[in-house]
C-alpha cells in the first residue's frame, strides 16, 4: 500500500509541508474541548532529541513476515529509505513514525562495520528510549540479491504495464517497476 501511495501523491515542497502541518494542527485544536488542550499540546508541538547518552548505542529490531534480522541487538546507526527521504538514525533520535519505500536499510554495528538489505515498503518506528522497530513487508540481504533476475523482472513488469486492464493491476505491476528499478540501482 505504501509503493502504490507513492505513486500517487505529488511532492510537496518544503512551504507547502509546513502549511498542512499547521492546517492539521489547528484542526486537532479546534475539536478540542479548551480544558483538554494543554494534554495535547506536547504532542502537536515539534520535539528535539535529547543528549546523547553515554551507553552509545540503540536497541534496533528489525523483521519481515518471513525472518527476523536484528532483535533488540545494539548498533550505532541505521540508514532508511522512507517516503519523506532517506535518514539516518542514532542513538537518541527524535521519536518519529515513517513509511519505507524500495531501497536499502544500512546497519552499522557498535564497531562501525555495515551490514546491507533491500526492503521493498513497510514502517521504521523510532522510540523516545533509543529502541528502533523496522518492519518490512519484504527484505533480503542485498548481497543475496541477483541483478540478472532483477533486471529480466523489470522487463516483464514493463511489458505487462501495457496489458494491464483495470486500475489495481496497473497499480499492481507498477509497485513492481519501483521495486525492481530499486534493486537494480542499489546493486548497481
Amino acid at each position: 500500500l505504501g509503493a502504490s501511495l507513492s505513486l500517487l501523491q505529488r511532492p510537496l515542497s518544503l512551504s507547502g509541508r509546513l502549511a498542512a502541518a499547521g492546517m492539521f494542527t489547528a484542526a486537532i485544536r479546534s475539536l478540542l474541548r479548551p480544558q483538554q488542550l494543554h494534554l495535547v499540546r506536547a504532542v502537536l508541538s515539534r520535539g528535539y532529541a535529547d543528549a546523547p547518552s553515554s551507553a552509545g548505542g540503540m536497541a534496533f529490531t528489525f523483521a519481515s513476515p518471513t525472518e527476523v534480522y536484528y532483535t533488540e541487538a545494539n548498533v550505532k546507526q541505521v540508514d532508511v529509505p522512507t517516503m519523506t527521504g532517506n535518514f539516518g538514525i542514532l542513538p537518541s533520535h527524535v521519536p518519529t513514525l515513517q513509511v519505507l519505500k524500495p531501497g536499502i536499510v544500512t546497519v552499522f554495528d557498535e564497531e562501525g562495520a555495515q551490514s546491507k538489505y533491500f526492503v521493498s515498503s513497510g514502517s521504521v518506528t523510532v522510540n523516545a528510549d533509543s529502541s528502533v522497530q523496522l518492519l518490512a513487508e519484504a527484505a533480503a540481504a542485498l548481497d543475496a540479491l541477483d541483478i540478472t533476475a532483477a533486471k529480466a523482472n523489470l522487463d516483464k513488469a514493463n511489458a505487462e504495464l501495457s496489458s494491464a486492464s483495470g486500475e489495481i493491476e496497473r497499480a499492481e505491476v507498477l509497485i513492481s517497476i519501483e521495486a525492481h528499478e530499486a534493486i537494480i540501482k542499489a546493486l548497481e
